[in-house]
């Protein structure tokens, strides 16, 4: 792929790390940030310490504090900021944007209320005139070992095939691996409910449940995510794939995981407001868990996991009491849902 302009808005460790894959690409990367004194850093020390520390990060990477020069020019926009703040941003993206882009988002969450996904967030906020398209870019990505230019493979979705194919060619690199998927519902529904089940599986290590509790927690929570996003819409195929079982095993084992640290840490004895406080980053599965509690009750799901967590986090239940009825559930068939697929078409 040609060089391009492209502007990175939020340089956390996650707006960062992939700064650095385009940098690599030889893209001319503008990365915004609201702080001035990051800004001021990335382009006199070449760093982002808070957020990558010991990374050297390419000169091409330009920091900048206005959100109008950084997005000058540019064809591509990665909008890398957490959930909570993708309508604000958008907001001011559209009050600052001169030309058509094609967005680009990172971040992985669901809006509590409104129910909506990021792309339909990022739609409600710009005007089609300047959004040519939104594309999800999403998978098994930990910020840490990208900027160590580890190996990593994502996927990318979008509803405009042709759009999702010119993100891969941006990114796509020797250690940055990009596939693409049509199924938008299934890769943002993946991408945000891993989440949920990796504060669950952070909390099961915390209590010193082992390795044989925290594998059948993954595995049945990869079971409620696929109950949930196929009856959404969603391509069930994808849950096997990067955005499904990739993402939700990276993110429930690895210390990396912000989800994982903080479950750990409530698994541990400490109270939510703690835990948020030590950790000083966002953990986007709190508020996922409660967007995804009211999609159980809108779509008729059952989501036990999900309402088990909903009642550590939100309402004080015990943790050691919630994860010991989770264990300890009414017996089920393994396959539940394959069956009752199966007896729906029978009796059809």
């Amino acid at each position: 792929m040609e060089k391009q302009k492209v502007a990175v808005i939020g340089a956390g460790s996650w707006g960062t790390a992939l700064a650095m894959v385009l940098a690599d690409n030889a893209h001319e990367v503008q990365l915004w940030s609201h702080k001035f004194e990051q800004v001021e850093e990335i382009n006199s020390s070449h760093t982002n310490d808070k957020y990558l520390p010991g990374i050297s990060l390419p000169e091409n990477i330009i920091g900048y504090s206005s959100l109008g020069e950084a997005l000058e020019g540019v064809k591509y926009v990665i909008l890398a900021v957490p959930t909570k703040a993708i309508r604000d941003v958008s907001a001011q993206i559209l009050a600052e944007l001169k030309q058509s882009v094609i967005m680009v988002h990172v971040s992985k969450g669901i809006e509590p209320n409104t129910l909506l996904r990021i792309t339909e967030m990022i739609k409600e906020e710009m005007p089609s005139s300047l959004l040519e398209e939104v594309v999800v870019l999403s998978g098994p990505s930990h910020a840490e070992e990208v900027s160590l230019r580890q190996p990593t493979t994502v996927t990318v979705s979008s509803e405009d095939l042709s759009a999702a194919e010119k993100v891969q060619d941006l990114f796509i690199n020797q250690n940055f691996r990009v596939y693409t998927n049509p199924d938008v519902i299934g890769v943002e529904i993946g991408g945000a409910l891993k989440n949920i089940i990796a504060l669950a599986a952070g909390m099961t290590d915390g209590l010193g449940y082992g390795d044989n509790a925290k594998a059948a927690l993954i595995t049945r929570g990869l079971a409620e995510i696929a109950r949930l996003g196929t009856k959404m819409g969603a391509n069930p195929l994808t849950f096997s794939g990067l955005a499904g079982i990739g993402d939700l095993i990276v993110t429930c084992t690895s210390v990396h995981s912000r989800n994982w640290r903080a479950g750990n840490m409530l698994g541990k004895g400490q109270k939510l407001d703690q835990v948020l406080e030590n950790m000083g980053m966002v953990v986007e599965g709190v508020r996922t868990t409660k967007a995804a509690y009211q999609l159980a009750e809108k779509y008729d799901v059952s989501m036990p996991i999900t309402h088990a967590l909903y009642n550590v986090l939100f309402n004080n239940a015990d943790v050691e009491d919630a994860v010991d009825e989770l264990m300890n559930r009414m017996k089920k068939h393994e396959m539940e849902d394959l069956v009752n697929v199966l007896d729906e078409r029978m009796n059809d």
